[in-house]
């Protein structure tokens, strides 16, 4: 019985940093003067000066990162640059 409670906590620390996979956080950036998408939870430390989120999807960030009145507009090259399409 031991082994099994010591194998279900093992499994379930394990899985605990799964839990932030297919996320995306808004971060402001000092040194570039832009707010960037990014995958994984940000450390509000040095040059990232604020960070929003998490969103299940990058159209979700995408159009949360359009709302935040920090961040400058984005040009139809970073758009392509993200993947992104500028339909």
């Amino acid at each position: 019985m031991k082994r099994l409670v010591v194998a279900a906590i093992l499994l379930l620390a394990s899985g605990a940093p799964s839990f932030a996979d297919g996320l995306f956080w808004v971060v402001g950036n000092r040194a570039t003067g832009k707010c960037n998408i990014v995958t994984s939870n940000p450390v509000i430390i040095g040059d990232i000066w604020f960070g929003d989120g998490p969103y299940k999807s990058m159209a979700d960030a995408k159009l949360a990162r359009s709302t935040i009145r920090a961040c400058p507009a984005v040009t139809p090259e970073e758009e392509k640059a993200e993947g992104g399409t500028t339909d």
